[in-house]
């Protein structure tokens, strides 16, 4: 089933455009892939950047945030870079590029997704307090990628590296994989002091 990717913001897409246009803001990049690419180079496959707030056990449902817009840079037939923009009091502003394990992760959790039988809309998902990105699949294919919750039927899919005792580019429902996430981001208890 064909992912339904939604696109990101005007401006956002303006500010990625404008930096690959900049010969500063491309050499300056700590991405050799897209200093030393041949030809034109071009945003792509635009992915909402959301980041889980604190899980406890007593919240029940997880809540996130947007955090900004992450577009992979292609050129030459293939994925060079990513490049990642924010919401300032502004508005959208590009914030950087980087290259590494994400992005070849993120292409092919994409490529998994799109051999899936049920439609969704891609999304990233940041664990900032497990070092963990994953892609999210939302099952509501109208919601706006800016807003919502990941919902129990939900699947998200570690990417590599994924934390350790977590399969990267395993797709887990979000009613399964939240309790694990969960139980490693509670607050180790207070031991008693001795008496």
């Amino acid at each position: 089933m064909p992912l339904h990717v939604l696109p990101a913001p005007a401006p956002a897409l303006r500010s990625v455009l404008a930096a690959l246009g900049s010969p500063t803001a491309v050499r300056e990049a700590r991405t050799p892939s897209l200093r030393t690419a041949q030809g034109p180079t071009s945003p792509e496959l635009p992915l909402p950047v959301h980041v889980l707030d604190p899980v406890t056990p007593l919240d029940g449902r997880p809540r996130t945030h947007l955090d900004g817009w992450r577009f992979l840079i292609r050129g030459g037939g293939r994925s060079l870079a990513a490049g990642d923009t924010v919401l300032t009091p502004d508005g959208w502003t590009f914030s950087h590029f980087f290259e590494g394990p994400y992005l070849t992760s993120t292409e092919r959790a994409l490529r998994q997704a799109e051999a899936l039988p049920t439609p969704y809309q891609p999304r990233l998902l940041s664990v900032p307090e497990l070092y963990m990105l994953t892609l999210w699949l939302h099952g509501d294919l109208d919601a706006d990628p800016a807003e919502g919750t990941p919902l129990a039927t939900d699947l998200l899919v570690p990417l590599a590296p994924a934390p350790p005792g977590i399969a990267a580019h395993r797709p887990h429902r979000v009613a399964d994989l939240l309790p694990v996430l969960t139980h490693r981001l509670a607050p180790a208890p207070l031991l008693g002091s001795p008496a």
